[in-house]
């Protein structure tokens, strides 16, 4: 009777043992976000009603965006300073 949901990470969750899981009714549906191979989705998805599915967009959230810019403002304005920065890619 449960609803698996993934927001996290494709990996944590076998997708071929999912689809088998959902067939079969041993879990109820699914709510993904994420997928293993993104952007690829498997196809068996699709064809399930009880599975919804969005574009990996759960952290985009008011919250979470304003967060995001003002890192960026901060990152920013170490770097143009000359001070180290929060998170750098290399």
């Amino acid at each position: 009777d449960g609803i698996i949901v993934n927001v996290a990470r494709g990996a944590v969750i076998n997708e071929k043992e999912l689809v088998d899981c959902l067939l079969k009714g041993e879990i109820a549906g699914a709510g993904l976000d994420v997928f293993e191979n993104e952007p690829d989705v498997p196809e068996e998805f699709f064809q399930l009603d009880n599975v919804v599915m969005t574009p990996h967009r759960a952290v985009m959230t008011e919250e979470s965006l304003k967060d995001l810019y003002e890192l960026v403002v901060r990152n920013l304005d170490a770097f143009f300073t000359n001070k180290p920065l929060m998170f750098e890619v290399m």
